[in-house]
């Protein structure tokens, strides 16, 4: 048999896996969520939410996570699988754009929570920090080893 061919981001982005699901928060987890429900998203769910972010507006992880547990009634939105989504979302847009698509998901304008600029975003922190100023964003270089953040990014949310 010849080598499985591998999925494309959007493939994947695009692969719902049975997915959304609210399970109930277990005991291990109940340590450091609290208790109640939890909402996985599917991968698609977390994409059409970055989509909803217009040029000059932000958000962060933890509130595309708030507007998952709005929508599926949970108590919180998954903070693993929303921020592998997330990543996932980005390599589809970019993916898309290398094939010329000009309606990518602007997934640069999602932040990690505190404002923090996303590693795992294609080009790392460097790019989604040029492709922020370029929108008026300023950047802040983080102290002590911390990532780079936008200043006063929470003046800038979009509502979801």
């Amino acid at each position: 048999m010849g080598k499985a061919t591998r999925k494309s981001w959007r493939e994947r982005l695009a692969d719902s896996k049975d997915l959304p699901k609210v399970v109930e928060i277990n005991a291990k987890m109940s340590q450091r969520w609290g208790s109640g429900t939890c909402v996985i998203p599917a991968p698609r769910e977390v994409d059409e939410l970055m989509r909803k972010v217009p040029k000059g507006k932000l958000t962060t992880i933890n509130e595309i996570r708030a507007a998952l547990a709005r929508k599926h009634k949970a108590t919180i939105g998954c903070p693993i699988t929303t921020g592998i989504f997330a990543a996932i979302a980005a390599r589809a847009a970019e993916e898309g754009a290398a094939e010329g698509k000009r309606d990518i998901t602007p997934y640069w304008r999602t932040l990690k929570s505190g404002g923090e600029l996303n590693p795992k975003y294609p080009g790392g922190v460097e790019a989604q920090a040029a492709r922020l100023r370029d929108e008026g964003h300023t950047i802040e270089s983080g102290r002590d080893r911390r990532p780079k953040r936008v200043k006063d990014f929470e003046g800038s949310l979009a509502r979801l």
